[in-house]
């Protein structure tokens, strides 16, 4: 393990306090439950500006690219968060074929781009630790997924 100072534990100590707000936590759980969009136009039609979907999808996606940017920063040790912050991960695979599209109609290439390092690194890490573990975590999140409802 490597070493981590006292001020990397307090910041992961505050960023986890963060986490608990309670309309954080809310938009957290409907994040995990809800936001399976297959394309940045699904993502618009189903959760459109200015509703309450919207307003869950910015804070936690703007919350986890904070957190990333201070984690690729070096303000916290990557093993030490990677050990417990997974979630970050997820939000990361759930938006991640999203993200070009973005980038070109904002004529932004930065955009997200801390979680895109951030979540690169973990990943590079959990295989490194549990070999086959994200397709495992995909998959799983695949299945979990709401079905369709055909009516």
């Amino acid at each position: 393990m490597s070493n981590v100072s006292f001020e990397e534990v307090n910041l992961m100590l505050r960023l986890y306090e963060l986490r608990r707000d309670s309309r954080l936590r809310q938009a957290r759980t409907w994040f995990l439950e809800n936001f399976h969009p297959s394309s940045a136009e699904d993502m618009m039609q189903s959760f459109p500006q200015g509703s309450e979907d919207n307003t869950s999808v910015r804070m936690v996606v703007s919350y986890w690219d904070m957190v990333a940017s201070i984690v690729n920063r070096g303000l916290i040790n990557d093993e030490l968060f990677f050990e417990s912050n997974g979630e970050i991960w997820v939000v990361w695979d759930r938006i991640r074929n999203i993200v070009p599209t973005w980038r070109a109609a904002f004529k932004n290439p930065m955009l997200f781009q801390n979680l895109e390092e951030t979540c690169t690194r973990l990943e590079a890490w959990r295989e490194k630790k549990a070999p086959g573990s994200s397709a495992a975590m995909r998959e799983m999140m695949k299945q979990l997924r709401p079905k369709a409802s055909s009516a």
